[in-house]
């Protein structure tokens, strides 16, 4: 199924805005995040599990172990503060 993810921050940086991938039907976050990493190279160092990133699947917040309706979208971020 497809499914759009966007980066954001210092992984926009790394990867560019948005990219559509295929995901298999019973994907997770955490599963999406795993594939990225798995392309190697940039994505590896961008998407590392060691790197506090946050998700969002549609726009909420989520964790890794949420299911990917299709057409979805899964955002990755690292924490930030304000001030």
């Amino acid at each position: 199924m497809k499914l759009t993810v966007r980066y954001f921050a210092s992984i926009r940086e790394a990867l560019g805005s948005t990219e559509t991938i295929d995901v298999p039907a019973n994907a997770t976050v955490g599963s999406v995040r795993d594939a990225l990493i798995a392309r190697g190279g940039v994505y590896a160092s961008a998407l590392a599990r060691n790197r506090a990133l946050r998700s969002a699947l549609n726009h909420q917040m989520c964790g890794d172990e949420v299911l990917v309706p299709a057409d979805a979208e899964v955002a990755f971020f690292p924490p930030v503060t304000g001030g």
